[in-house]
């Protein structure tokens, strides 16, 4: 069975800093791609970051320079650590992967940003 559990999410004041941390089983993690998507009320889910097996990483625009997303594969889990957060950042983000010809999601984790 696969799994992936979320957490780090909370309440933060604009300029502040939070760090999700996304830990997975029943993967070999080492060679799986991973992804932070985000919700926001009443919008799509989107991609915010993406780290490979090879450690190269992706980033949407609007959160370059501010998100830096990485693995440590001997724990298992991938991490986001999020600075200068803004308003716009609120949303529920959930860690992603495909194994095995499925796709998997953890349940969430509410970031919330207040101006």
């Amino acid at each position: 069975q696969v799994y992936l559990v979320e957490s780090g999410g909370g309440l933060v004041q604009a300029g502040g800093s939070l760090r999700l941390s996304c830990k997975a089983s029943g993967i070999n993690f080492s060679i799986s791609t991973m992804y932070w998507y985000r919700q926001a009320p009443g919008k799509q889910r989107e991609l915010v970051a993406t780290v490979p097996s090879g450690n190269s990483t992706d980033y949407v625009d609007s959160v370059k320079g501010r998100f830096t997303i990485s693995r440590d594969n001997g724990r298992r889990t991938m991490y986001l650590q999020m600075n200068s957060l803004i308003p716009l950042d609120t949303a529920v983000y959930y860690c992603n992967t495909n194994w095995r010809g499925r796709t998997y999601w953890g349940q969430g984790t509410q970031v919330t940003v207040s101006s």
